[in-house]
């Protein structure tokens, strides 16, 4: 009998997400927070449930999603950039208990490597973050939230996303005096993040930290000024170093001791 999985979040990676894990021979559940997209996505012959987690509490068919799933998949992103004082770990503790409700065994939580500080240098899962900003923290205390819960849960920290329309070059084309000429980029091509998770639920591999970025780092002057050109945009200006900064370079060992993955996308 085949596992059934739920994913939190069908959006630029969830949609393609459910779609391999199909091609798999899973049985795949989504949400999403608006009832119209439910209602678009089961005409297209997905199984989606309108689930609006906040604040106060989780709102929707989150019974429905949850039932009978053996995999949780959880890619709701905090929104925290906006600066909008939302307490994700709040949000994010309703939805745990819904979780914990549907005794779901496995869980897969999509964090970020935004939960390291710059000043940590170089980093893999053995280092324990140390996160400069308010998204950071609370991200990482989501985490420990799920780390600690009764659903066995591996932590999936994806670098910068870029695949199919989401291209960063696109947006820092032509810019000016942009800072971290010399950073190391830490970024995951969309169809590495799907093969990623999908080789998680294949063997089982829960309980575990996995950072998930490209093991190759170019700078970032370097690595945006030749992906402009390769688009044919103007490239961006980036100020000079002072050679006092701090960069985080995001390594894993765990992608290659517990799942022994190779990377399909290059940067």
């Amino acid at each position: 009998m085949s596992k059934t999985i739920a994913i939190a979040g069908m959006g630029w990676l969830g949609l393609p997400l459910a779609q391999r894990l199909k091609t798999l021979g899973y049985h795949v559940k989504g949400s999403v927070t608006q009832l119209e997209k439910a209602t678009m996505l089961q005409q297209n012959g997905l199984e989606v449930f309108q689930v609006t987690i906040t604040e106060d509490g989780v709102q929707g068919s989150a019974r429905g999603f949850l039932k009978n799933a053996d995999v949780i998949i959880v890619m709701i992103p905090p929104g925290l950039r906006r600066n909008t004082g939302s307490d994700y770990v709040l949000k994010m503790s309703h939805f745990l208990a819904e979780i914990e409700q549907a005794k779901i065994a496995n869980c897969i939580f999509v964090s970020s490597i935004s939960v390291y500080g710059d000043d940590q240098g170089l980093v893999t899962e053995k280092d324990i973050p140390k996160p400069e900003n308010e998204a950071g923290r609370q991200i990482f205390q989501t985490e420990q939230l799920f780390f600690t819960s009764t659903c066995k849960t591996s932590i999936l920290r994806f670098g910068g996303l870029f695949g199919g329309s989401r291209q960063p070059a696109r947006y820092l084309a032509g810019r000016e005096n942009l800072n971290g000429a010399d950073a190391p980029v830490n970024l995951i091509h969309r169809n590495d993040c799907i093969g990623i998770i999908a080789e998680i639920i294949k063997q089982d591999a829960y309980g575990h930290i996995f950072n998930a970025v490209h093991p190759d780092h170019p700078v970032k002057a370097d690595y945006y000024t030749q992906k402009t050109k390769d688009l044919r945009l103007e490239a961006p200006n980036f100020s000079k170093p002072d050679g006092t900064e701090l960069y985080k370079q995001i390594n894993s060992v765990n992608l290659t001791d517990i799942l022994a993955y190779s990377f399909k996308n290059s940067l």
